[in-house]
């Protein structure tokens, strides 16, 4: 999956979706569908755009227009407890959107 810059984002508003992947216990990265395809986020500095709640990300997305906002969880649990491969892959969006509680 290719990287588009965070400060490149204005250019593509409104943005088609927000995915905000829950990678560990508290960290998130962030990545963006334009066009029908997904981009991962990074800083000016070439480092992935991540943050250590969804507020974080909710807050940054502050002021830049998006279709849709979701939290992004895969799971390697089936994996982990030895059930068969599945076709898909396992993974629960849950949306969100800007609720302002930061």
């Amino acid at each position: 999956m290719a990287g588009l810059l965070f400060s490149e984002l204005t250019q593509h508003e409104p943005i088609q979706k927000v995915i905000v992947h829950s990678v560990d216990l508290a960290l998130y990265q962030v990545s963006v569908v334009i066009n029908h395809v997904e981009y991962y986020l990074k800083e000016d500095n070439g480092q992935f755009v991540k943050a250590l709640n969804p507020l974080e990300v909710q807050k940054r997305f502050d002021g830049i227009s998006y279709l849709q906002m979701v939290l992004r969880h895969e799971s390697a649990y089936d994996e982990m407890v030895g059930q068969p491969l599945r076709d898909g892959r396992n993974v629960l969006e849950v949306p969100f959107g800007q609720n302002r509680l930061y």
